[in-house]
């Protein structure tokens, strides 16, 4: 599989014009313009930001292909595979190629990597409204128009803060998705506690021990950054966190209804180390597992 260091290679290897600058590529794209890469498969050493619309074909990122039959964006972090298959634009599209080398010493540097969306699967994808893709249009535009118009000093910083607004205006556009999402397909975090009670049902806490996010959210078909942040938008809180929430209803359980000690108890929910079973139930409910007990023994 073919990686490319760097965003000049990118678009040398597959027959595009080189960047303006070394650090920061633009293509957009129409219906009768081409925009094929050679390349099938292949990584990269930069950050990706793309609006596609397609006709036919399909994109795969990771593990997860995704037929893009709507206007939708894809955010992509370096080293991870990208694959695609006869790809056919319907409509104009653009695609931002972002260095990390570009953003040192300035904010986005650090708050790029805040960003969840980089670690969704293609498949959970920005679908965006006629209205929401006019705004991200204009944001890309006025890149371009700086791009292209004899960079200077000011140049870096204006095109940053246009593109921090584009992944500011996409986290807001994706929490409308959220909501959505959970108006057509029913809560997630019905769905999510059916699957957590299934598990302590049967008996996966012995066998497996403590359900990670990862399997939550696979259990889900979701990536686990995506099921966080949906959970988060839901409830406030984290998938983790209802993982602890769960593990620690399912200990006042057996604490009530048992002669179990602490240590036992720890065990039988899965966990190694009952004093880290301890801490987190202290964190949780304010006392201690044997706290919790005596306050219903006296």
């Amino acid at each position: 599989m073919t990686h490319y260091k760097t965003i000049s290679e990118l678009l040398k290897a597959n027959g595009f014009p080189p960047p303006e600058n070394p650090l920061l590529g633009i293509l957009t794209f129409e219906e009768d313009e081409k925009c094929t890469f050679l390349e099938k498969e292949f990584t990269t050493d930069f950050y990706t930001i793309a609006f596609t619309k397609l006709k036919s074909g399909s994109f795969q990122y990771g593990k997860t292909k995704y037929d893009h039959d709507n206007g939708s964006m894809a955010f992509l972090k370096p080293h991870q595979k990208i694959t695609l298959n006869g790809i056919e634009n319907s409509e104009k599209g653009f695609l931002l190629y972002l260095h990390e080398d570009f953003l040192v010493s300035h904010n986005l540097y650090k708050e790029i990597k805040k960003y969840g969306f980089f670690d969704y699967e293609v498949n959970e994808a920005l679908h965006l409204s006629p209205k929401e893709e006019t705004i991200l249009w204009e944001l890309f535009n006025k890149i371009k128009g700086e791009y292209y118009n004899n960079q200077d000093e000011f140049s870096r910083d204006i095109m940053l803060t246009h593109i921090d607004s584009i992944l500011k205006y996409s986290q807001r556009f994706y929490k409308r998705q959220f909501l959505n999402r959970a108006v057509l397909s029913g809560s997630i975090t019905s769905k999510f506690t059916e699957i957590l009670n299934l598990y302590f049902e049967e008996g996966q806490l012995q066998i497996k021990g403590l359900p990670t996010v990862k399997y939550m959210a696979t259990q889900l078909a979701l990536s686990a950054s995506y099921l966080s942040d949906l959970l988060k938008q839901e409830t406030g809180k984290t998938t983790l966190e209802h993982i602890h929430i769960a593990l620690v209803l399912e200990a006042k359980n057996i604490l009530m209804s048992t002669d179990k000690t602490v240590a036992e108890t720890a065990y039988q929910l899965g966990f190694e180390n009952p004093p880290y079973f301890s801490r987190l139930f202290k964190k949780e409910v304010g006392i201690t597992p044997t706290e919790y007990r005596e306050q219903f023994l006296n």
